[in-house]
């Protein structure tokens, strides 16, 4: 086989997908995509339906899928409950551009799991959880200065990038992780309002893990300091475990950002956190300290049905329990199959599966940690990883770029046997053709 072939037996198999792609190239700027991440070379395929751990596309290809929603999705795609609660709410309204029991219901839910969060306020997304955390820091801090990690994510805003093209972040400071004296220099200037950390580790909740004493440090300095301490749970809020990474880690932080799965799948994101800080929202003097928040979307009846659906599912910890299995289930058996092969890949990670393709410096005895602690190794592999993403495609499994396997409770065993099978039957292809 031929570097060349997948992508001719990818493309003639996907027909229908290319002539909506050249359709999408026309009209939408990122070469098609309407998310970077959904950029792929040649094409990604277009959905038509999704159901539990599958999905169809335009051409009737079947894929496992192990992008779920960019995370959202832990109870795999269409949950019934979910479903039928957005059925019944859009025959009673979309939007009521008013108060309404669904919103109270699904804060009260939210609370329950995650006590930390005294107070909490909905937005349509993730980012603008964070957003709003950094005014809120700077209004109970009186400073302006936000301090964050190499690496980790918060969104595309200026001050949650950090850095880029067309960014104005003048008042960012980012710092390498693991580093608790650089931590604490910078944290004794008293210039920052705000410490934001990525739950459970760079880049989706864990391609570069964190090391809980280096968090519980961070959470304990931030005190001393008198810095608001942000855990940005957008992606392992209610994915880890009812009470969020947090729980598992026994750190409290002053706020914490949801988003994805607090939605069952529609957008959403929520902030929470000590009530005397999320104070600013409520109308009250001083006026100087009163923090107007707008936004059509927040908590419109529709997400707010599906999040109350997803969330009553959430409370007694059996989906976390579940994804959990499964995903120390693809990592042990994974695992084997890539040593017997010979093969120079490992997968880590908790319910989210990272994909490591690089030097194999250590076999942790916790397969849930990589096999190295070289930060630049763990996120090596960029040229790979597109082709991987084709050739996983082609026989029938779903990822983001071959980055990681997202795990939902609609997952089977059965799945992530046939997905291990096909995850080293590309690698050898790979290997074949030079490509690896």
């Amino acid at each position: 086989m031929t570097a060349q072939s997948i992508v001719e037996e990818y493309t003639s198999t996907h027909q229908g997908s290319r002539e909506l792609h050249e359709r999408a190239r026309m009209i939408l700027p990122a070469n098609g995509a309407t998310h970077t991440a959904r950029i792929l070379d040649p094409f990604r395929p277009y959905i038509t339906h999704a159901r539990g751990s599958r999905k169809w596309d335009v051409d009737g290809n079947e894929y496992i899928d192990y992008v779920l929603g960019h995370g959202a999705l832990i109870l795999g795609h269409s949950h019934p409950d979910v479903v039928t609660a957005v059925q019944e709410q859009v025959a009673k309204g979309t939007h009521y551009g008013d108060n309404h029991e669904l919103e109270v219901e699904w804060a009260e839910l939210v609370q329950g799991m995650m006590p930390s969060m005294e107070r909490v306020e909905f937005f349509s997304c993730g980012q603008e959880a964070n957003l709003m955390a950094i005014r809120l820091a700077r209004i109970f801090t009186g400073r302006s200065k936000v301090l964050r990690f190499s690496d980790n994510f918060h969104g595309w805003a200026d001050e949650l990038v950090g850095a880029g093209p067309g960014v104005v972040a003048d008042q960012v400071t980012m710092i390498p992780g693991h580093d608790p004296d650089s931590l604490e220099k910078v944290l004794a200037t008293g210039e920052y309002a705000i410490l934001m950390l990525e739950g459970g580790g760079a880049h989706m909740g864990g391609q570069i893990p964190w090391d809980a004493d280096f968090v519980r440090t961070a959470s304990t300095l931030t005190r001393k300091y008198a810095t608001v301490f942000l855990i940005d749970e957008v992606v392992t809020g209610f994915r880890d475990a009812p009470g969020g990474w947090q729980s598992i880690i026994g750190v409290t932080p002053d706020l914490t950002s949801l988003g994805k799965a607090v939605g069952g799948g529609l957008g959403v994101g929520a902030l929470g956190g000590r009530a005397e800080i999320m104070g600013a929202l409520t109308p009250k003097p001083p006026p100087e300290r009163f923090l107007a928040h707008s936004g059509t979307w927040n908590a419109n009846p529709l997400t707010a049905a599906a999040g109350v659906a997803a969330c009553r599912l959430y409370t007694d910890g059996s989906v976390h329990r579940r994804v959990n299995e499964l995903g120390a289930y693809l990592r042990q058996r994974g695992n084997r199959a890539l040593r017997e092969r010979g093969l120079a890949v490992r997968l880590y990670g908790r319910n989210i599966i990272w994909i490591y393709m690089g030097s194999i410096d250590r076999e942790p005895p916790d397969d849930t940690l990589p096999p190295t602690r070289d930060v630049q190794e763990l996120v090596a592999g960029a040229q790979a990883r597109p082709r991987l993403c084709l050739h996983l495609l082609q026989r029938g499994i779903s990822t983001m770029a071959a980055r990681f396997f997202i795990m939902s409770v609609a997952h089977t065993e059965e799945d992530l046997d046939r997905t291990i099978e096909a995850l080293v039957d590309s690698l050898e292809a790979m290997v074949d053709e030079g490509t690896l």
